[in-house]
């Protein structure tokens, strides 16, 4: 996640600094016989409850208000709230922080969507519905930084590297840049750019919509150096999380094939986060 409440910030891509790795096949709950909407398990009846951070940042989300259906994750969730049968003023939206949203236990919403990666590890302890994004990490440094031209992963060993906490960022860094010193991590994204700012790190690692985010409207020199994937070619992916076993998962999955089969969601990816895709490859 980021920082302040005036930059929209994306909470890192979202997984832990271990040895988490990231599973295609999500979602360990079943179908439920029915996905009406009048059939459905649901937290509390008669609405769907949708959970994220606050502050919600772009664009994932608009202006923190995750209630107006503008940014990805917002338009996401209501696209699939409207294939589970809810109407806009049926979703209601509560708070739940990133790293409590896939701690074991009971939760107090249906889903949550907030930029989490799909891990083995995690789907230990909560469900994931199949992914809705895949994440490629981006490498942001300054336009004056030697590390500006870099072509490569292996380039930028030398470089001193942010990633925020509690990110697959982390992990990207250390399996496949593999940098000679250690990295600093910080709690928000904003710390991390202030750290860029101040030339305490050469580049900030975050994934690809944060770093363009960051470029256009964090930093008048930033650079956006590249992007890699750092799953062995598998793509790591945003999921949304539900309780451990939930009989929701299963109709969640279905809304989301619906979606991609329509290109509902291919449209609402192009229209919150186009830009993601226009950075170069990083050769290793």
């Amino acid at each position: 996640m980021l920082g302040a409440a005036t930059a929209v910030a994306l909470l890192a891509s979202a997984c832990a600094p271990k040895s988490d790795t990231t599973s295609s096949a999500a979602a360990t709950g079943s179908a439920s016989a029915s996905c009406s909407a009048s059939s459905l398990a649901l937290y509390k009846s008669g609405q769907l409850t949708v959970a994220t951070d606050s502050p919600a940042y772009s664009p994932w989300f608009d202006n923190n208000a995750p209630s107006d259906g503008k940014g990805f994750e917002s338009a996401v969730a209501y696209a699939v709230a409207k294939e589970l049968g809810f109407s806009s003023s049926q979703v209601k939206w509560t708070t739940e922080s990133f790293d409590n949203s896939y701690a074991p236990g009971a939760k107090n919403f249906d889903f949550d969507i907030n930029e989490i990666s799909i891990t083995s590890t995690r789907a230990k302890a909560v469900d994931f519905s199949t992914g809705y994004y895949d994440v490629n990490q981006g490498v942001l440094t300054l336009a004056s930084s030697k590390y500006a031209k870099a072509t490569s992963l292996s380039a930028l060993k030398g470089a001193k590297i942010g990633v925020q906490v509690s990110t697959t960022s982390y992990q990207a860094v250390e399996n496949e840049i593999k940098p000679s010193g250690s990295l600093s991590v910080y709690n928000t994204t904003d710390d991390e750019v202030n750290a860029l700012k101040n030339g305490q790190v050469d580049a900030i690692v975050t994934d690809m919509p944060t770093v363009f985010y960051l470029a256009s409207a964090e930093l008048t020199n930033g650079k956006i150096v590249g992007q890699f994937n750092y799953d062995g070619g598998t793509p790591e992916q945003f999921g949304l999380l539900l309780q451990k076993g939930s009989k929701l998962t299963g109709c969640v999955d279905q809304a989301l094939a619906k979606l991609k089969s329509s290109g509902e969601l291919a449209s609402i990816t192009k229209q919150w986060l186009a830009d993601s895709a226009d950075a170069p490859e990083l050769a290793q």
